[in-house]
């Protein structure tokens, strides 16, 4: 399929900020740039919403990276930390982001899910039913094979570490 990008193409950016997060970390040991992937994600059309998915901890320290993510015009939606009997814990978005999406896809043109967990290939091919063309941005040395075989282009954050991190090594 070709994919299609122009200017008045209506694009939501639904950024599943853990999953970048821990993978910038484990391959990188550095941090996202979350500027540069907005802006590669947005590729110079009509950004109509880019959200992102937060996890909040008892300690607070999240507070700056919310707010910086607030200044590069990115909503952000939290969600507290689980933290189940044993020390387990759980930081998952994935549901609130799918459903999101469909929320708004009568609004867009374009989704981006930045992400690369092969949980929202259910997502994409819903998506691309309806007519909204779907693009992945993550890493891609952590990004499951089947989404990027689902969506309609792939961003490899990976192809350009330096421009998408913030102390890579």
């Amino acid at each position: 399929m070709t994919v299609i990008k122009h200017k008045e193409q209506r694009v939501g950016v639904f950024i599943d900020t853990q999953n970048l997060y821990h993978s910038a970390r484990n391959l990188y040991k550095a941090r996202v740039n979350f500027g540069a992937v907005l802006r590669d994600a947005v590729d110079g059309r009509r950004l109509v919403r880019a959200v992102a998915y937060v996890i909040t901890t008892e300690a607070g320290d999240e507070k700056n990276f919310f707010e910086a993510l607030i200044k590069l015009g990115i909503e952000t939606k939290t969600k507290d930390l689980q933290v189940f009997a044993g020390g387990n814990k759980k930081a998952d978005w994935d549901v609130g982001l799918a459903v999101d999406t469909i929320k708004m896809a009568h609004r867009i043109d374009c989704a981006v899910i930045a992400s690369g967990d092969g949980d929202f290939v259910p997502l994409v091919e819903y998506l691309q039913a309806l007519g909204v063309q779907v693009e992945i941005v993550s890493f891609g040395k952590s990004t499951s094979s089947k989404l990027r075989e689902a969506v309609d282009d792939f961003i490899d954050l990976s192809e350009n570490p330096r421009k998408y991190l913030i102390g890579v090594k």
